[in-house]
């Protein structure tokens, strides 16, 4: 079988890595999958939540709307059921201006020790 550099490593992350990733308790995600249908990760038959890689993404479009942008859940809400693709560009753009801005930040800190 040749090796596939594009091929996911992963098919399924627990709770607790999508937790970390956003730096968030487990239990705001719990709350998030009751109040977005959007976010519904696998559960096994032991209940364990198994997040794919779509269902991390649907994390990270409610994250951007309510700890990034500051929306409250209701706004949240509305704005994903009347443009969600506009909502999931823009969270998108902020994600990658986040990753710039760090670049940013690490390049002048090595400026300044020049």
């Amino acid at each position: 079988m040749a090796y596939n550099p594009n091929k996911e490593l992963k098919k399924y992350y627990g709770i607790a890595e999508v937790a970390e990733q956003f730096n968030v308790a487990e239990s705001l995600l719990r709350f998030w999958e009751k109040e977005f249908s959007n976010i519904n990760p696998k559960k096994s038959g032991r209940g364990v939540r198994m997040y794919t890689k779509e269902d991390i993404e649907e994390v990270r479009l409610v994250y951007n709307l309510l700890k990034v942008r500051g929306m409250k859940i209701a706004a949240a809400k509305q704005v994903l059921s009347k443009n969600r693709k506009a909502a999931s560009e823009t969270s998108e753009i902020i994600d990658r201006l986040q990753s710039v801005r760090a670049e940013l930040k690490e390049i002048s800190r090595e400026l300044g020790e020049l």
